[in-house]
């Protein structure tokens, strides 16, 4: 018999990039469930498909992640990024699965001048960062075997992101303008998907919060000068802070996290920023 991996938020940039990488990993079974197979806030559903499929593993990749929608949606995003994480959790325990989350830099304030290491306060800014906190504590809380990954400033090939969403500007318009003073490291989602499943393949599970993202430090602005550059763009970028582009959500300006957890515990290393960037502009072609 295989092992059976469920996915949840299937159809989402690192739900879709854990599929690709399904086919590779044929010592087991894969169930992706997307929002129309199961919202995750819908609890006897999630019983339901526990109960048919008794997952080895479950990937958590489902998230309300309309960060400045959050806002005006307190409930919304508490209901499926706190309350339903719990009880997806209370469930794993009971019927022994393990159970991997996914949460974000956005649980920390951002004004720290270090990569913030699992240990370091958490203080989110928005309702979107303290919804995904209540996420983290409720697992903790209900199943403390699970293994949180805290990651940061995703994209890929898949949904909206700002590598396409700079992509169509870029083709759009002579010249754009991107903040400069939010500081961070870009995480491929393929990368992301990768680590996940060399995770699970260690045999080993070690539970609690751990950091993953590309390696770098840079700001938006350098970002999407990078995109312009590696595309052959003729768009003009010009670099603005914050507080000449306000938006409703509170952003971190600084959301760099430490890997040395990871690195120790997993081996895992993080590839460079840029060339993650270029793989994924590469696939986009």
């Amino acid at each position: 018999m295989k092992l059976k991996i469920l996915v949840t938020g299937a159809n989402g940039q690192l739900g879709k990039e854990i599929r690709q990488l399904a086919e590779e990993n044929a010592g087991y079974d894969f169930i992706f469930l997307g929002r129309e197979d199961l919202p995750i806030h819908h609890f006897e559903m999630l019983r339901h498909y526990f109960g048919l499929y008794h997952p080895a593993y479950l990937i958590n990749c489902a998230a309300y992640t309309a960060v400045d929608r959050a806002e005006s949606e307190k409930d919304l995003a508490f209901q499926v990024n706190g309350e339903a994480v719990g009880v997806m959790a209370a469930v794993c325990k009971e019927y022994g699965t393990k159970l991997l989350h996914i949460s974000t830099d956005y649980v920390f304030d951002g004004k720290a001048n270090q990569p913030y290491k699992e240990s370091d306060a958490v203080h989110p800014q928005s309702v979107y960062g303290a919804s995904k906190l209540e996420g983290e504590r409720q697992a903790l809380l209900y199943c403390p075997e699970t293994l949180i990954i805290r990651t940061s400033w995703v994209y890929s090939e898949y949904g909206k992101n700002f590598v396409k969403t700079m992509l169509k500007l870029m083709a759009e318009k002579e010249s754009i303008s991107v903040v400069n003073d939010q500081l961070g490291s870009p995480t491929y989602a393929a990368d992301l998907a990768r680590v996940i499943l060399e995770i699970i393949h260690s045999g080993k599970w070690e539970p609690g919060i751990y950091h993953y993202s590309n390696d770098g430090v840079i700001s938006w602005f350098e970002f999407a000068e990078e995109i312009a550059r590696a595309t052959g763009s003729s768009c003009k970028v010009n670099p603005i802070p914050t507080s000449a582009y306000p938006t409703p959500a509170k952003r971190p300006g600084w959301s760099v996290l430490d890997h040395q957890k990871i690195k120790e515990v997993y081996a895992i290393s993080s590839r460079p920023w840029k060339e993650s960037l270029h793989d994924c502009l590469a696939s986009l072609k």
